[in-house]
């Protein structure tokens, strides 16, 4: 497996997996799928974007995290294509992702993860995430309550 930076060049395949996760739902909060250009404005090199990375194997992206402000904090999106997570994909982006955060000045990243996702709680969890807040009325577009949970990860 090779973690490099990405760009512009691979919005398409991140933006494929991320579009295969909301479909699949229960795993991240975004609903609704979005463009090659709206992966890479918001992900790959928009005004917000601070680092983007992404996980190939065998020439393919099976996976992507980016870090980039929201909310006046730097915060972590991770993304890995279903069937092949918790095979170190996400580890192993972490360890770059952290790298080019540094390089960049950053000092404290945090997640915003959806209560009901346990998948992303464990990874997170296993990185040193630490729970800052509870956001337990945190709902969905279609109204289902479904809860958040905010941890961060000191860089220093």
């Amino acid at each position: 497996m090779i973690v490099r930076e990405a760009g512009p060049q691979d919005a398409t395949a991140m933006a494929a997996i991320l579009n295969e996760i909301i479909a699949i739902g229960g795993t991240t909060a975004h609903q609704r799928p979005m463009s090659d250009a709206e992966v890479q404005l918001h992900y790959i090199d928009g005004e917000e974007t601070i680092t983007c990375v992404l996980a190939e194997a065998e020439g393919a992206v099976i996976g992507w995290q980016a870090v980039g402000w929201w909310r006046g904090e730097c915060h972590i999106g991770s993304f890995v294509k279903p069937g092949t997570q918790a095979r170190g994909v996400g580890v192993q982006m972490f360890a770059k992702t952290c790298d080019l955060a540094r390089a960049a000045g950053v000092s404290v990243i945090h997640a915003s993860i959806r209560a009901d996702n346990r998948p992303g709680l464990a990874y997170y969890a296993k990185l040193g995430f630490v729970d800052i807040s509870v956001d337990a009325s945190f709902a969905l577009n279609d109204g289902r309550v479904v809860g958040r949970i905010e941890r961060q990860f000191n860089l220093i």
